[in-house]
């Protein structure tokens, strides 16, 4: 065990948690309570909170030890994961953020209670808190690793280890924290990832990559590796599925939109992403660099993919920089630990919980409901995690749950609203993304690794489009005066509150 390391690296985040907790609660505490401080944060996170935060949610457990790990299948374009990000935050900041904070929405789910009424909103709003808990799974998965990386400890201790600080990162000041925590371990990150390429090159042979290089170049059945375009198959299974993934998903996931509600104004979200793209993105390079240069050299190659460039990093670099590193990295799986259990929190507790039982709750007894939520779904994360599933196998079968979801909601904002195409939508695909992973369907049209994602992609148009060309219904939203008139009367609580 290398206890030193593990003791500086859990000093660091508990020490910033506890002072960032009790920062908020004494600046808070000067200041009236608004509704929805602890879930949205009063919606006033100015631009730098914002762009950090919305970074950071979505870059976790994937990007670090699923880069690591998927580099060793499909080689320099495990990056489309990042690149597949950058686009996702160009959408989600110039369109579907944009249209969450401007209606005021608490959920994701409202908006489809608003197209398509209650049905579809409690259809979406269980289907979604399940997805979002699947990924919470994968992001304890990671913090295992990074901790038993640390100690030596099998991975599912590093996991309950890691999950309890995790909880410390969202419960005392719910979103606050978690932004302004985001804000302080992206910079500790990027300082870290640039000085750790840097004293990594000087500590291969040669003193630069060229042997990294030189270990794929040299044999033809590896060359492809050191390519970001991979070759054909890659390039059209994994890449252009990623893209598919992530951008269909992710783009209307409560975990990335619950940010943007939380967001001062729509202008911040403009304005977050100049900050959050380059940030997002460019990690995916450094991961990259790192997991090739790990699966180069047989010492670590023997560990295996969810090991080796930890263990790497470890071993190689000064004592003092594995320790600002694995610290960041740690840092950031837990801003997405963070966010896959308080998002999950809020709609169970928004749409189900307030929408069904306690319309009348109070926001004191909404936030400790959240609490209690987050605390629980944390403790079963721990379970789950133990089963170690591959990691962005695992995300592109969760993501693709999503992609209905994205579709219904672009529709009826854009196009035409009817509930019984939402409701066929949804089920349709839904099947088919489960029929594909768990029956022998696959086998008869193999799309690769992406597979998934392609399926629920066709289902889902064939039935969003063909239906709506067919059925009746209401038009988009946003051509309503319902909207309109959601839109003043928002403005002119917001105003009021100011």
């Amino acid at each position: 065990m290398n206890t030193g390391l593990l003791i500086a690296v859990l000093v660091y985040e508990v020490a910033l948690i506890l002072g960032v907790g009790i920062w908020l609660a004494r600046r808070e505490s000067k200041h009236a309570k608004h509704e929805g401080d602890f879930a949205l944060a009063g919606r006033n996170l100015p631009v730098p909170v914002v762009a950090i935060t919305l970074a950071l949610t979505v870059l976790g457990t994937a990007h670090i030890l699923g880069v690591f790990e998927m580099v060793w299948g499909v080689g320099a374009a495990a990056v489309w994961f990042s690149i597949a990000h950058v686009i996702l935050l160009v959408i989600v900041c110039l369109s579907t953020g944009l249209w969450v904070r401007r209606l005021g929405l608490t959920t994701v789910p409202e908006i489809l209670d608003m197209l398509y009424g209650r049905a579809t909103r409690l259809f979406v709003s269980c289907t979604m808190a399940g997805i979002i808990f699947g990924i919470l799974t994968i992001e304890t998965q990671g913090i295992g690793i990074l901790i038993a990386t640390m100690t030596g400890w099998e991975i599912k201790d590093g996991a309950i280890v890691g999950a309890i600080i995790g909880i410390f990162y969202v419960i005392l000041a719910g979103m606050k924290e978690v932004g302004w925590l985001n804000l302080i371990n992206a910079t500790v990150m990027y300082v870290g990832l640039i000085l750790a390429t840097i004293f990594l090159a000087f500590a291969l042979p040669g003193g630069d990559y060229s042997s990294v290089y030189n270990h794929y170049a040299s044999n033809p059945e590896t060359e492809h590796m050191l390519s970001i375009w991979g070759n054909s198959q890659i390039f059209l299974t994994f890449s252009l599925g990623m893209v598919i993934a992530v951008v269909f998903s992710q783009s209307i996931n409560q975990m990335l939109m619950q940010p943007c509600m939380s967001a001062a104004s729509e202008k911040t979200i403009r304005k977050a992403l100049w900050w959050a793209a380059p940030i997002n993105g460019m990690f995916g390079v450094f991961a990259v660099v790192i997991g090739l240069t790990a699966a180069s050299l047989p010492e670590f190659a023997a560990l295996g993919p969810k090991q080796a460039a930890t263990t790497m990093l470890v071993e190689m670099l000064p004592p003092w920089l594995s320790a600002i590193l694995l610290a960041s990295f740690l840092a950031a799986i837990l801003s997405t630990f963070a966010m896959t259990s308080l998002a999950p929190a809020t709609i169970v507790t928004v749409d189900i919980y307030k929408n069904l039982y306690r319309p009348n709750a109070t926001e004191k007894e909404l936030t400790l409901v959240m609490r209690i939520l987050i605390i629980v779904m944390a403790c079963i994360a721990m379970a789950v995690a133990a089963a170690l599933p591959p990691i962005l196998a695992a995300m592109n079968w969760l993501f693709s749950w999503l992609v209905p979801v994205f579709w219904i909601v672009l529709f009826g904002l854009f196009w035409k609203r009817s509930s019984a195409v939402a409701l066929s939508t949804l089920a349709a695909a839904w099947i088919a993304n489960s029929a594909w992973s768990f029956t022998s369907l696959h086998q008869v049209l193999p799309f690769g690794p992406a597979d998934n994602a392609y399926i629920t992609l066709i289902v889902t148009l064939v039935f969003s489009v063909g239906g709506n060309l067919i059925a009746k219904g209401k038009p988009g939203f946003f051509k309503s005066e319902e909207y309109r008139s959601r839109v003043a009367t928002q403005a002119a609580s917001e105003a009021a509150a100011q």
